[in-house]
C-alpha cells in the first residue's frame, strides 16, 4: 500500500538513537527527506544522514530558543515539515523509588521529555497552523500507562504526554483544519536484534512478557512501522488522538513487594 510519503519532509528527533535511527531509515525507504534531529550523538546522525540521503541537525530542544531556531532553519532550507516524529527522550538509567528521587533528577527527567516534547510540538504546530496540514506523532512509553516501579519521574512525564497532552493538542490542531493530526505511540520493551544477540536474562524478559499476550519483546522496527502509519495521510487520514501501544498486548506489570 502506497504511504505516500514519498518527497516529505519528516523531522525525526532523537533521530540518532536506537529508536530513532530505525524510525529515520523507515521513512527514508519511504522516499521521504529525513532531518536526523541529534542532541549529542553527531557523529552516529551525521553517519545516518550520509547513508539515507538525509541532513543532521543540532539542537537541544529543552530550550525553547533552540527549538525555535532548529525549526526555521529546516524550514528555511527545505522549505517546509511535513511530518514530526517527536521521539526525543531521556531515560533516567537508576531505578530509585518516588522517596528517593531527588528534585534535580525529577525536574531533569520532566524537563528532557515532558518539556522538550512541549517545545517540540509547539513549533511544529505553529508551522503546520501555517501550511494547513501535517502529522505529529509523539513517542510515549507503556511507563505512562502503566507506571513503572523505580522511575515514577519518567512515568509521569510521559504519561502526561500520551494523555493530557495529546488530547489537548488533536483538539488544538482542529482549529487549523482537517490537515493536521495528532497522534502517539507508547512503545513497550524494545531491544535491537544486536541486543537479542548479545543475549539478554532470561528470568527478566519472563518477568517482563508476563503480563503480555504475546510473549516476546518489541524491535524498533515495530515502532518505526507505527510511525509511519500514523504518519501517512493515505493509511491514517482519519486518525487523530490516538495511542498505539506497541506492547505485545500487555495488560500492566508484575509489582514486586512484601507479601
Amino acid at each position: 500500500m502506497n504511504t505516500e510519503l514519498n518527497g516529505k519532509v519528516v523531522l525525526v528527533t532523537g533521530g540518532a538513537g536506537g529508536i530513532g535511527s530505525v524510525i529515520s531509515k523507515s521513512f527514508a525507504e519511504q522516499g521521504a527527506k529525513v532531518i536526523v534531529h541529534y542532541n549529542s550523538s553527531k557523529d552516529n546522525a551525521e553517519k545516518i544522514a550520509k547513508e539515507i540521503g538525509g541532513v543532521s541537525m543540532n539542537a537541544d530542544l529543552t530550550d525553547s530558543a533552540q527549538s525555535k531556531e532548529l525549526f526555521n532553519n529546516i524550514i528555511e532550507k527545505e522549505g517546509k515539515i511535513d511530518v514530526c516524529v517527536a521521539n526525543a527522550g531521556n531515560y533516567p538509567k537508576e531505578f530509585a523509588p518516588l522517596w528517593e528521587i531527588e528534585s534535580d533528577r525529577w525536574e531533569n527527567t520532566v524537563s528532557t521529555n515532558l518539556s522538550l516534547t512541549y517545545n517540540t510540538a509547539r513549533e511544529f504546530l505553529k508551522h503546520a497552523s501555517e501550511t494547513k496540514k501535517g502529522s505529529l506523532v509523539l513517542i510515549g512509553s507503556t511507563a505512562g500507562i502503566y507506571g513503572e516501579a523505580g522511575h515514577a519521574d519518567y512515568a509521569a512525564a510521559k504519561g502526561a504526554i500520551t494523555s493530557g497532552l495529546l488530547r489537548t493538542l488533536k483538539n488544538d490542531a482542529a482549529q487549523i483544519g482537517n490537515g493536521v493530526r495528532v497522534n502517539a505511540i507508547a512503545p513497550g520493551w524494545t531491544v535491537s536484534q544486536k541486543r537479542l544477540e548479545e543475549g539478554l536474562d532470561q528470568k527478566r524478559v519472563d518477568r517482563i512478557v508476563s503480563t503480555m499476550s504475546l510473549k516476546k519483546l518489541a524491535k524498533p522496527e515495530d515502532v518505526a512501522n507505527s510511525a509511519i502509519m500514523l504518519a501517512s495521510d493515505s493509511l491514517s487520514g482519519h486518525i487523530t488522538g490516538q495511542v498505539i501501544e506497541i506492547a505485545g498486548g500487555m495488560e500492566g506489570r508484575v509489582v514486586a513487594g512484601t507479601k
